[in-house]
């Protein structure tokens, strides 16, 4: 099954780190051009960085190599994005995602829920006689695999935020940025 975007189900996906300027609006203008384009995002997630001048927007989208470097280009085009990189091209990056998850519960249903989510870390953020929230911190693919041991159990309410990546080592996108 293929879109116009040149996305299909089994589509790559790919993790790209934008550093913009820390400008009102940039986000809305960046979202518009992906729309604007039939191209959807799995993820995105904004926030500034060490540096108050600029954001770092990291967008997970699927599709084709050859699709997703025409959305880098046309991302470089704004004038306010300083510079983009496909993190998953090298493999080398580091991605995380955080998810609060509620739970039902019984009184039975405790300490079986316990051990089943214990390999995950989670904390527990919320409790109550009929629920229990947690939170956790892992990649997308775990949180995936988290979640559909918890669908038994009775999801009440999931929020996720998405992912966040950054380069392995020293060297990242800002430096790549002061270094030119």
């Amino acid at each position: 099954m293929s879109t116009n975007n040149g996305t299909s189900a089994d589509s790559t996906p790919h993790v790209l780190s934008v550093l913009v300027e820390n400008h009102f609006g940039v986000l809305s203008r960046i979202s518009a051009m992906f729309a604007a384009r039939s191209f959807n995002i799995d993820s995105l997630t904004v926030g500034p960085t060490h540096d108050p001048t600029c954001s770092r927007m990291t967008v997970t989208v699927r599709g084709e190599s050859r699709v997703v470097e025409q959305i880098r280009k046309q991302l470089e085009k704004f004038v306010e994005v300083i510079m983009v990189e496909d993190l998953s091209e090298s493999g080398l990056f580091v991605a995380r995602e955080l998810v609060l998850v509620k739970v039902s519960i019984t009184q039975e249903s405790v300490q079986e829920l316990v051990d089943l989510v214990n390999e995950y870390q989670p904390q527990i953020v919320d409790m109550t006689m009929e629920s229990v929230t947690l939170q956790v911190v892992a990649t997308t693919e775990r949180v995936e695999t988290l979640l559909d041991l918890l669908e038994p159990h009775g999801l009440r309410e999931v929020a996720r935020t998405g992912t966040a990546a950054l380069t392995r080592g020293a060297g990242g996108l800002h430096q790549a940025f002061l270094s030119k």
